[in-house]
């Protein structure tokens, strides 16, 4: 019986060192390649599989360059206000959305874009424990081994935009059928009002779109990964 459970601990930790090991050799990789497909879009398929639905997969990677200036501006505005600040965690909007949803508010739960990425690239859709505990150890990796920008190129690459669209370009040619580097900052402002519910609201007619334009007012210029929010010199006052 001694042997068994020295047999069973000797594998559980080298379970562990292997996961543990995988799990940074796995980040690495998406440090320097697109990522191919996320759990969400897989099981979105198998979710319209079980339903009837068509099979509905709109994605299509392209580099940060290619991607309108105004759209990080308006997903930051919109999301996550101290991206380029924090180190992958906002925990003062973590513990405001805590004691909302306390008091039985609707309130979203402070989760940074760092951790979106961390959700969305790696793991599976789910709110248990276990996930989200999962979320936060891969926020930390991705924070440690990729660049902010790194960070910002997968977020809007990977996340649902639509109905089975994912990522800027596919967004961008699915609304308004034009590439997403020619997003105009409304546009912009469209596709970050609609992340929390995108399957079921439209850019051309989010509510939240007038107060994201304003926040990108404020923000301004560009995102500079290096010292933060650039200031446009030139907006208006």
């Amino acid at each position: 019986m001694r042997n068994l459970i020295v047999k069973l601990k000797r594998f559980f930790l080298k379970f562990v060192f292997y996961c543990f090991v995988g799990s940074i050799l796995w980040v690495l990789l998406y440090a320097i390649i697109p990522v191919p497909i996320t759990p969400l879009m897989i099981f979105r398929l198998v979710e319209n599989i079980s339903e009837g639905k068509e099979l509905i997969l709109y994605k299509d990677w392209i580099s940060y360059n290619n991607i309108s200036p105004n759209l990080p501006i308006a997903v930051v505005a919109a999301e996550d206000q101290k991206f380029v600040d924090h180190k992958g965690f906002d925990f003062e909007s973590m513990k405001k959305a805590f004691k909302g949803n306390q008091k039985g508010h609707k309130i979203k739960g402070g989760s940074t874009i760092s951790q979106q990425v961390a959700k969305n690239a790696f793991l599976w859709p789910s709110r248990t424990y276990l996930r989200k505990g999962l979320e936060a150890y891969f926020t930390v990796l991705i924070e440690i081994f990729w660049s902010k920008k790194r960070i910002m190129t997968v977020y809007l690459n990977i996340i649902e935009m639509g109905n089975g669209v994912y990522g800027a370009e596919a967004a961008s040619m699915y609304y308004w059928k034009k590439n997403a580097i020619d997003l105009s900052k409304e546009q912009a402002a469209g596709i970050a009002a609609i992340l929390p519910n995108p399957r079921k609201w439209s850019p051309n007619t989010a509510r939240r779109k007038g107060w994201i334009m304003r926040q990108m007012r404020n923000l301004g210029g560009e995102l500079n990964y290096e010292k933060g929010v650039e200031q446009d010199k030139t907006k208006e006052k």
